[in-house]
Formats: structure tokens, C-alpha cells, sequence
């Protein structure tokens, strides 16, 4: 059964970085895309940035120049280097694939605040 696994949140203050951390669990294959997404109370969940197999990077508009997505696939893991983090950016990130359907991490909640 595939699992996802995701970490690296906390509370950091304006201008500051974090890492999240995303890793794959109960499959012994490539996996396609991950993704981070982040959902923020009352709105839809959003996506963040994508790697596709092959390590090609999408991004929002609202993250572009300040994330990085980054992937190693021989752990099928992803990580999100956020830095320049904003008030905005305060939220509950996740985890994503897509393998037949859709896989979720448990969420890692990410705090912007002096």
C-alpha cells in the first residue's frame, strides 16, 4: 500500500526558510509526479509545485524564484527548499501523487510570523 510521508514544517519568521520533506513508503517502483500542495482554512487545496519522473519543475505563480523542488527518485522523495517565506505562505502543505489515484501526506503545517 503506497504511503506518503511528509515533514519540515514549523514556525518561522518573514524573510526565513524551511524545508519540507516528502517520501514515499510501500512501493518499489518510480513513481510518476509528486507535488506539494497547501490548503489554507475555508479555500481549496492549491498546487504549490510539481516534479514530473524526470525531475521537470512546475511552480505557481505565488511561490516562483523564492521554492525550490527538488527530487530523489532513488527514495522516492521530493523536498520544497521555501525561502523569502511570507505571512501568506502560512498554511497546511502536502504530499501529493498520482498512481491510478490520488495520494495524500498527512500535511505539515508551515507558520509565518514575527
Amino acid at each position: 500500500q503506497l504511503r506518503l510521508a511528509d515533514s519540515g514544517g514549523g514556525l518561522v519568521q518573514p524573510g526565513g526558510s524551511l524545508r519540507l520533506s516528502c517520501a514515499a513508503f510501500g512501493v518499489n517502483f518510480r513513481l510518476g509526479f509528486m507535488s506539494w500542495y497547501r490548503q489554507a482554512p475555508g479555500k481549496q487545496r492549491e498546487l504549490v509545485a510539481r516534479s514530473s519522473e524526470d525531475g521537470a519543475t512546475d511552480y505557481a505563480d505565488f511561490v516562483k524564484g523564492r521554492f525550490i523542488l527538488s527530487r530523489d527518485n532513488a527514495k522516492n522523495a521530493i523536498y520544497l527548499q521555501m525561502n523569502s517565506l511570507k505571512p501568506e505562505d502560512t498554511t497546511v502543505y502536502y504530499c501529493n501523487t498520482l498512481w491510478g489515484e490520488n495520494y495524500w501526506g498527512q500535511g505539515t503545517q508551515v507558520t509565518v510570523s514575527s
